[in-house]
């Protein structure tokens, strides 16, 4: 009986584990420049595809009805609150730590990334890098939950 015990237990604390690896989940994101607080993401998973929504603005000089007006796609003129800024990210077959074969927008300038995501630090950090051609940007996004 302790045996099935312990063994259930380990199994549950390393589902937890491979959980937090996963980019699913509340992330803040910190401005590059100001290194302020920017803003919430919910990252969630859906048939493993991976999508990230803004659900929170923290930059007090951001407002809470600003919409997407340099955005090129469907975006235009949206709302940002609510936005989904990261669009068909999937699990590497190469990497299993490593998501990506999707893009991200940035609102501010309307430009559309090719995006990678990778959870660090036992989960507890995202590291977000955007793409355009040979050129890259990495973010480290923290987790909120």
């Amino acid at each position: 009986m302790i045996k099935t015990t312990f063994a259930v237990s380990l199994l549950a604390l390393t589902g937890h584990a491979f959980a937090q690896m996963s980019p699913v989940g509340l992330w803040k994101t910190i401005d590059d420049d100001t290194k302020k607080e920017k803003s919430l993401v919910r990252i969630q998973e859906t048939n493993g595809v991976y999508s990230g929504t803004i659900e929170k603005f923290l930059d007090p000089a951001t407002k809470a009805d600003a919409v997407c007006d340099k955005c090129t796609d469907e975006r235009k003129d949206k709302p940002i609150l609510g936005m989904t800024i990261l669009r068909n990210l999937k699990q590497s077959t190469d990497d299993k730590t490593v998501y990506d074969g999707g893009d991200i927008v940035d609102p501010n300038n309307g430009k559309v990334y090719r995006s990678r995501l990778k959870p660090v630090d036992g989960g507890k950090k995202l590291e977000m890098r955007g793409y355009i051609g040979p050129f890259y940007r990495t973010q480290v996004w923290l987790r909120v939950e």
